[in-house]
């Protein structure tokens, strides 16, 4: 059991200071005041600090990413402790390029081993190209028959992307939508938006061309060049879901701002870091400049630009990595919230936005801006 008092709480949505009660991973109980308790239970004073849900980051190459750059350019596995450094308390890993050295096995181990460690982890299966890699030998039983497994993972408008047909990508959709349906996930098709100038285009001929509804389709790095992004302004119109990606071209939550200036509704946008992926830049005829790795930090540092150089408030800027990532990955109510009967994921900042406690399914990873537990070998 855990008891946090005294802390100003965002649920994401402002509920003023409120003490708050853990108990068996879950949240026990959020009073303005809650009393001496007939058992032992550790107790947290958060006075002065501001208590939010944990952040779900649903774009990480947990397993590492890259390898555009032959073999020595592989980029390192995710780490236990850079998710509570970071605040993030739920993952969604999934492989990139490199569906032939990475393999989704791979991936579900490292899945279930952060489940191991502490916090939450999901994962997509697929990667770039298709066929897609699988685990049973097809999507649709990979969602169906393995619990972490939401949805899966494709690229188009890339120039890695299998260059899918706009029927592959139909079935695709419907597999998925189907497999979603059956197991009572999203059954999603995150896509990974590259910077050709087919764009969106897929989508909207998928759309119009099928049954397939517009929320099974998550394009991210929509924010990757502006005319990308305007097709994504134009997704949500239709009441589709966009990703943008930290750290990228232009800032989330400038487009988030462009978006409310033109009266679209920002409820289906969500963040995300592509941690542990490689960035990548291209000469014209395809020859490799420059390759890097992105870090998971990348969702905290977009939270505190948005707030302190943007001038958004908390309570605006917490739900595009917290409740509507949530909502979008059918993992509402237990997740993205600070609602009683919700799973105990709950970070403490100071007056700075600077992190001091993280939990995780109701355990303490960290208190007082120090890690108390890291992953099996880290040191």
């Amino acid at each position: 059991m855990l008891l946090i008092k005294n802390a100003e709480v965002y649920a994401p949505k402002y509920l003023g200071k409120k003490d708050v009660l853990i108990c068996g991973g879950k949240i026990e109980k959020i009073q303005d005041e809650i009393g001496p308790l007939p058992i032992d239970c550790e107790v947290l004073d958060a006075k002065g600090k501001v208590l939010t849900p944990g952040f779900i980051d649903q774009h990480v190459h947990i397993t590492g990413g890259g390898g555009e750059g032959s073999f020595h350019t592989r980029t390192p596995e995710l780490q236990l402790s850079e998710l509570v450094e970071n605040g993030i308390t739920t993952v969604v890993g999934l492989l990139g390029t490199d569906g032939i050295t990475r393999s989704v096995e791979n991936l579900y181990a490292k899945t279930r081993a952060l489940c191991e460690e502490g916090v939450s982890a999901y994962m997509l299966t697929g990667a770039y190209g298709i066929p897609n890699p699988t685990i049973t030998g097809e999507i649709d039983r990979d969602i169906v028959f393995v619990k972490e497994i939401l949805g899966v993972k494709l690229a188009i408008s890339d120039h890695r992307a299998p260059n899918v047909t706009e029927d592959e990508l139909i079935q695709i959709a419907s597999k998925a939508r189907v497999a979603g349906m059956l197991s009572g996930k999203p059954g999603i098709v995150v896509l990974h938006m590259g910077d050709d100038k087919a764009g969106l285009q897929p989508v909207f001929q998928a759309l119009d061309t099928s049954s397939v509804p517009v929320r099974i389709f998550r394009p991210t790095h929509v924010n990757r060049n502006k005319n990308l992004m305007e097709e994504g302004y134009e997704l949500l119109q239709k009441g589709g879901y966009v990703d943008l990606t930290c750290g990228m071209h232009t800032s989330p939550g400038k487009c988030v701002l462009e978006a409310k200036r033109r009266g679209i509704s920002t409820e289906h946008i969500t963040m995300s870091s592509d941690g542990h992926g490689s960035w990548s830049n291209y000469a014209e005829d395809g020859t490799l400049l420059e390759i890097g790795v992105s870090g998971v930090d990348a969702l905290y540092k977009e939270l505190k630009y948005m707030i302190e150089e943007l001038e958004m408030s908390l309570e605006e800027a917490l739900p595009y990595m917290t409740s509507q990532v949530a909502e979008g990955l059918d993992l509402l109510p237990k997740k993205g919230l600070i609602k009683e009967g919700a799973d105990g994921d709950i970070l403490l900042f100071d007056k700075d936005l600077q992190l001091d406690a993280f939990v995780a399914n109701g355990k303490l990873f960290m208190k007082e801006g120090k890690i108390l537990q890291k992953g099996t070998y880290e040191k």
